[in-house]
């Protein structure tokens, strides 16, 4: 997985949606909880930091933060809704946010 444009699991969705209060959400086990309050206190300089560890994890924390559509994007995921399938044909995923499977973000990486 690339930590440039690293693709958001399902579950890491949900972890994320749950720790904003948001429909699709589902509560993660403690140290999970604590990775997310951390990223959502750090600056950019720390989530980089954290996101060598947790790609998935910053991108998630950084789009509910600062994308205007993040929570809806993330949403999409926890459900399984969006995005539907890759440009490349893959439906099985996982999918980062601008829809690319994990193969195709790796190669734009």
């Amino acid at each position: 997985m690339s930590t440039n444009s690293p693709t958001i699991p399902e579950g890491t969705a949900r972890h994320v949606l749950w720790f904003f209060g948001q429909d699709g959400g589902h509560q993660p086990g403690s140290f999970t909880e604590h990775l997310l309050y951390a990223l959502s206190f750090a600056d950019m300089v720390n989530t980089a930091k954290i996101a060598e560890a947790y790609p998935d994890y910053a991108a998630a924390m950084v789009a509910a933060k600062l994308d205007p559509n993040g929570i809806a994007s993330l949403q999409r995921i926890a459900t399984g809704e969006a995005p539907l399938g890759c440009k490349c044909g893959d439906t099985d995923g996982p999918f980062d946010l601008q829809g690319r499977c994990e193969t195709c973000a790796e190669a734009a990486a």
